[in-house]
């Protein structure tokens, strides 16, 4: 399952015409220790905090050129700033208020998605239907969210970059908001870690990222394996 997953996950050609320099890292891991937030996963996202705050050393997340190429992803396809931002710049912005504690896995990969500066998304793998493929959006893809406390399912706009599998929108605008439906949760046990880069990013910094996702990811879990597959430039 987790073989034909990676073999059918693709970037369609109209988001490398955007941005050339896309690459997506994707990284299953089946067998992990879920649970809620512990001692280890705390430990995890203080240490990125501080090294992000170390970089910034009082600066604009936004003057960080990891950060900016992904403003300017987002312009491209006609998103501004103020409307949505890219996973990653939105963890930076929190780290003065402390980077949230959801549960073991999720603040595992936000740990590493601020230390190593890439958007990184987490994946249910039990929930998923189908590979997973980058595409720009034709507007009539439903997507599953949440709205004032309610849940609710949207569409994505025309020409917005999407995550999806057979069902619909898994996350919207490249990497700023996840679906519903394919959540890690507490429960969680076999995940796929979507790692996005763009230049100034490299490919072996990419890489570097879903290592060290994968090390978080599997420590006191000898059973798990994981697989990863690079997609895009």
């Amino acid at each position: 399952m987790t073989h034909l997953l990676l073999e059918g996950a693709s970037v369609d050609d109209a988001v490398l015409a955007l941005r050339p320099d896309y690459r997506a890292l994707l990284v299953t891991i089946t067998g992990v220790r879920g649970g809620p937030s512990d001692d280890a996963s705390d430990a995890a996202l203080r240490r990125a905090e501080e090294s992000v705050r170390a970089r910034l050393d009082g600066a604009a997340p936004e003057s960080l050129p990891e950060i900016a190429a992904w403003r300017d992803a987002f312009l491209d396809f006609g998103v501004k700033p103020r409307a949505a931002r890219s996973s990653v710049e939105a963890l930076v912005r929190r780290i003065d208020a402390g980077l949230p504690r959801i549960n073991r896995l999720t603040d595992l990969y936000n740990a590493v998605s601020v230390e190593h500066l890439v958007p990184v998304g987490g994946e249910n793998l039990a929930a998923y239907a189908g590979p997973p493929r980058l595409v720009r959006a034709v507007g009539d893809e439903a997507f599953d969210t949440v709205a004032d406390g309610e849940p609710v399912v949207v569409t994505a706009d025309p020409g917005e970059v999407v995550w999806r599998d057979d069902v619909g929108v898994t996350c919207r605008r490249w990497n700023w908001r996840q679906c519903v439906r394919t959540r890690l949760g507490a429960e969680t046990s076999d995940v796929l870690l979507i790692v996005d880069g763009l230049d100034p990013l490299t490919t072996d910094a990419l890489r570097a990222a879903g290592d060290a996702l994968a090390e978080a990811l599997t420590v006191g879990s000898p059973d798990a394996v994981a697989t990863t597959r690079l997609l895009g430039a």
